[in-house]
């Protein structure tokens, strides 16, 4: 049993590295691409906009700064063996409860080049201090869902209600999703639809911070915020397969002030989504294929109350994946999508580039028209270019009751993979265009909008943004 763990260990190992070093090679061959069809590439040009961080030891460098009074906690010496084999979760609580409790700023350590098994597990707080996890090694899951018997089936890694939590370090952590894949009903109609867990959740934390973090092959999502103030997220890599189902590479639900930046995922569904009740989301330089692109939503099922506003998503690549930017709600939902801004964006082979879909229905009964839906408003799409593998490059269908209202295009190229003409759809959907728009707008226009610039009091950035009238 230990030589198999050692050959997974190495094997995995590997496989990580080379994964890593195929996604940088695939995003710079994409810049180069883009480059020549054409794209306008100057100093402060589309193309300084998608810079990803340089590999250098392991995934990327550690470039953490030691802190003074800092207490250096190993997990071996908590009584972890790392050898992919043994049960270490004990170790990892019994550390855990070490550094939360320690007056003074504490770092957990796990060690590089070993292999730590953890079942499911809660990291709570609030603690005492600040505390850091350098990640170096591997966290791998059990293989067996039936670990889970009789605890909550959505928990891998837990952290609960920390504040100044870092995470950091080069290291992996992998979900071991594959028997959770094979019993999904996306994968097999006569199995159940079940849940399945989020690899790494973060619940009620405030001032995260996570740098330097690969996740592989999750169980379902590979990382959820859920009700989170201040994360920054720079530097993540998320790696499973196209065909891995529910796989959401990073998922916010009611969380405010998150920025997430320098971002690789490959992925069975949404490379990154938001949903309920977010607000002021800052995504920038993303890496995105395959997968389902960049989504906010989907919002309103079950006749439920959502909103989203304030999210900017500036500078990604997305490659031969279903979506590229989208916004989807449920009919019979409530509430809003606004002051969304999708800008910097080049695309290759995208099924389906820019979509706002007030019809969507991810269900195996045909969902039944209803009047209600969830409000659409100062949806903003600019500088995005590429190819599209369908004829339907720009898609709005909005609703009857509440159409789509303050939409804005801006400098949007995109041509078909084929090289037949690409072709805009719209129902209900009102705003205005600007600059060059391929394939021509659909949208209803009557609406004046001007651009300035404004500079934010919180982060010091400066941006576009927009007046409607």
């Amino acid at each position: 049993m230990r030589s198999s763990s050692s050959s997974y260990a190495f094997s995995c190992s590997l496989k990580c590295s080379f994964l890593h070093i195929l996604y940088s090679s695939i995003y710079n061959l994409l810049l180069s691409t883009a480059t020549v069809n054409g794209f306008t590439v100057t100093e402060n040009g589309f193309s300084q906009l998608i810079e990803l961080p340089v590999p250098r030891n392991g995934l990327y460098s550690n470039t953490s700064t030691r802190w003074s009074r800092t207490a250096v906690l190993s997990i071996d010496d908590f009584g972890a063996k790392g050898d992919g084999f043994s049960d270490d979760t004990k170790s990892f609580q019994d550390v855990w409860k070490v550094a939360c409790s320690s007056p003074s700023r504490a770092k957990i350590v796990i060690p590089v080049d070993k292999f730590y098994l953890v079942r499911p597990t809660d990291f709570t707080g609030p603690c005492r201090s600040k505390v850091t996890l350098s990640v170096s090694g591997f966290i791998v899951a059990p293989r067996d869902p039936e670990v889970w018997d009789g605890l909550n089936i959505r928990k891998w890694l837990y952290f609960h209600q920390v504040k100044h939590l870092k995470i950091e370090g080069g290291g992996i952590i992998d979900g071991m999703g594959w028997e959770w894949w094979s019993r999904s009903c996306k994968k097999n109609d006569s199995n159940p639809c079940t849940q399945a867990p989020a690899a790494v959740t973060f619940h009620r934390c405030k001032n995260l911070k996570l740098r330097n973090i690969t996740l592989f092959n999750g169980q379902q999502l590979h990382m959820a915020f859920t009700h989170c103030n201040r994360v920054a997220a720079s530097h993540v890599t998320v790696i499973a397969p196209a065909d891995s189902p529910n796989m959401d590479g990073i998922h916010i639900s009611a969380s405010t002030r998150v920025e997430l930046k320098d971002i690789i995922i490959t992925t069975g569904d949404d490379c990154i989504s938001v949903v309920s009740n977010s607000s002021r989301i800052s995504v920038k330089n993303v890496v995105c294929g395959p997968g389902n692109g960049i989504s906010i939503g989907s919002l309103g099922k079950y006749n439920s109350s959502a909103s989203v506003q304030d999210v900017i998503v500036s500078g990604a690549a997305l490659f031969d994946s279903e979506n590229g930017v989208r916004i989807k709600t449920w009919q019979g939902g409530s509430g809003f999508a606004r002051n969304i801004t999708f800008e910097n964006i080049w695309m290759r082979n995208v099924s389906n580039p820019i979509v706002i879909d007030q019809y969507y229905c991810a269900s195996p009964e045909t969902c039944g028209n209803q009047t209600a839906a969830v409000s659409i408003d100062r949806i903003y799409f600019r500088n995005i270019k590429g190819t599209s593998a369908t004829e339907k490059a720009i898609r709005f269908a909005c609703s009857d009751s509440y159409p789509c209202k303050r939409l804005y295009l801006e400098n949007i190229q995109l041509t078909t993979s084929s090289g037949i003409a690409a072709k805009s759809f719209c129902w209900k959907a009102y705003g205005t265009s600007t600059g060059l728009v391929y394939p021509p707008s659909c949208i209803l226009s009557g609406e004046i909008i001007i651009r300035y610039r404004v500079k934010s009091n919180s982060t010091g950035w400066r941006r576009d943004d927009y007046a409607v009238f």
